[in-house]
């Protein structure tokens, strides 16, 4: 499996800097799992320094695509509720920069952080031969500076695309009906809600005692994990939850 996406510089209720991104999590889990999967990666090229020893630190295969910005985030938390700034808005990837995915790679996993990140066309390109687990972030986070706004003013021709739709439960209700095969909405605390097959799963979790920043995008990649390695929806989202709470802790 793969994961594709921009990586970001994070700073969380005052907090230094610190590596985001969905790549980076989903990295966490791929490393909990001990199974191969493979990051492509995109940030400013003067990011680099900070960035990428902090990614690479965990061992996961990592090819980086040239940037000129690094999306950059401030967010803090009220229990399950977040609330975010977007300080810096990252590249764009083009279908050019998607063929740089290796060809041999089945499942993956597109965690763009704007909508701006991943336009129809680009996507188009990345499901080529694959089977793609899509995040939400990708369709209702406006690619402006300042505080993060939401809507629904998405291309909804990009779903055909879409293998797995995660959508945190603000989104999904942003969203609304979405004609995807799988379907995966996040509770945070409550666990997460599956859809597939035409049959309906609730997954529960344990409460995380540490702030839950990518805590979507490890259940993410263990979710693409376990479908590329023949699970089937339900229990892949069941295993993508245990691993979520191990990741974190």
């Amino acid at each position: 499996m793969g994961v594709v996406g921009n990586l970001s510089i994070d700073r969380i209720a005052g907090s230094p800097p610190r590596i985001g991104g969905g790549p980076y999590h989903a990295a966490r889990a791929i490393r909990l799992l001990a199974v191969r999967g493979d990051l492509f990666v995109r940030c400013a090229d003067a990011d680099r320094r900070f960035l990428l020893p902090r990614l690479a630190a965990l061992g996961v295969p990592l090819r980086v695509v040239p940037g000129e910005r690094t999306a950059a985030f401030t967010f803090e938390y009220d229990g399950d509720r977040r609330m975010m700034n977007v300080d810096e808005v990252g590249d764009t990837w083009t279908p050019r920069d998607a063929r740089v995915v290796d060809r041999r790679i089945r499942w993956l996993h597109v965690v763009p952080l704007l909508r701006s990140d991943f336009p129809t066309e680009t996507l188009a390109e990345l499901a080529r031969g694959r089977r793609l687990l899509f995040d939400g972030h990708g369709l209702v986070r406006r690619p402006e500076q300042g505080p993060l706004q939401l809507d629904a003013e998405f291309d909804r021709d990009l779903l055909r695309y879409v293998t797995v739709l995660k959508l945190a439960e603000e989104e999904a209700e942003l969203v609304g009906d979405v004609d995807v095969p799988e379907l995966v909405i996040t509770l945070g605390s409550r666990g997460a809600l599956l859809r597939a097959g035409g049959r309906e799963t609730r997954v529960t979790t344990r409460p995380l005692e540490r702030d839950p920043t990518g805590a979507g995008d490890a259940f993410a990649a263990a979710y693409v994990v376990s479908r590329a390695a023949g699970h089937p929806p339900a229990a892949a989202a069941r295993r993508a939850t245990a691993i979520v709470g191990a990741a974190l802790r």
